[in-house]
């Protein structure tokens, strides 16, 4: 069993750092962009939750409610329960970032309705990977402890299909994106300067997914890694 050179420090410990610099980069970045954008008011004086109601009968979509959720850009579509939560920043904010935020999470609920693939997947395997993300690190570290491989390969295999499961995000979420901008733009909620701003703030928290993904490499990466030490 091997540890490197500290009980509590390994060189590999690197990888993690990386990841987490990239995901604070990205996370940086968005809520910058957003506050930016946030002090734009659109012309057209739509709500968040005003401009989501109009994209959802828009598109024929008369079964899902939108509430207003406290926190900032915790903004959310529940496919389950037919819901779409709107924060205290996007669900009375007349900006057109918030416009944006509003009309992506849409975006989710306009593929829900028309049964588009990628989410239908991510919807499936969802519960299975949520599991096997919360049991890999206990059962690699049981299995690095107990020196029994087994434990640790399957450990890795559940942090896989947690990765996996965030592959599969990634079209899901620019889907979504591409969605709102277009309905934006197509209904004359916003006009082409603004849609501008907005795409901005889309695109910069479609950064936080790809950031996500890459921390998630590198620390499976660096459990690889522990796994071939531990049996040398």
């Amino acid at each position: 069993m091997y540890f490197g050179y500290y009980p509590f420090w390994d060189t590999t410990y690197i990888l993690v750092v990386i990841g987490a610099i990239i995901s604070m980069i990205a996370s940086a970045r968005v809520k910058s962009t957003f506050a930016k954008y946030d002090k734009v008011r659109a012309r057209s004086s739509l709500t968040g939750a005003r401009a989501a109601e109009m994209i959802l009968r828009n598109h024929g979509i008369y079964d899902v409610e939108v509430r207003h959720i406290h926190g900032e850009l915790t903004d959310c579509y529940v496919p389950s329960k037919k819901v779409l939560n709107l924060s205290d920043s996007t669900y009375n904010s007349t900006s057109i970032a918030a416009i944006g935020v509003a009309a992506h999470e849409c975006g989710h609920a306009v593929q829900h309705a028309e049964g588009y693939a990628p989410l239908k997947l991510s919807n499936m395997i969802h519960p299975a990977c949520a599991l096997g993300s919360s049991l890999a690190m206990p059962l690699l570290i049981i299995g690095i402890i107990m020196s029994m491989p087994f434990l640790i390969d399957f450990g890795i295999l559940l942090f896989l299909l947690a990765v996996i499961f965030q592959v599969i995000t990634l079209p899901v979420e620019y889907n979504a994106s591409n969605r709102a901008l277009a309905t934006l733009g197509d209904s004359g909620m916003l006009d082409e300067e603004e849609l501008v701003g907005t795409k901005k703030v889309l695109r910069a928290a479609g950064l936080t997914y790809v950031a996500a993904l890459a921390a998630s490499l590198l620390s499976l990466l660096r459990l690889v890694l522990l796994a071939n030490r531990n049996r040398d």
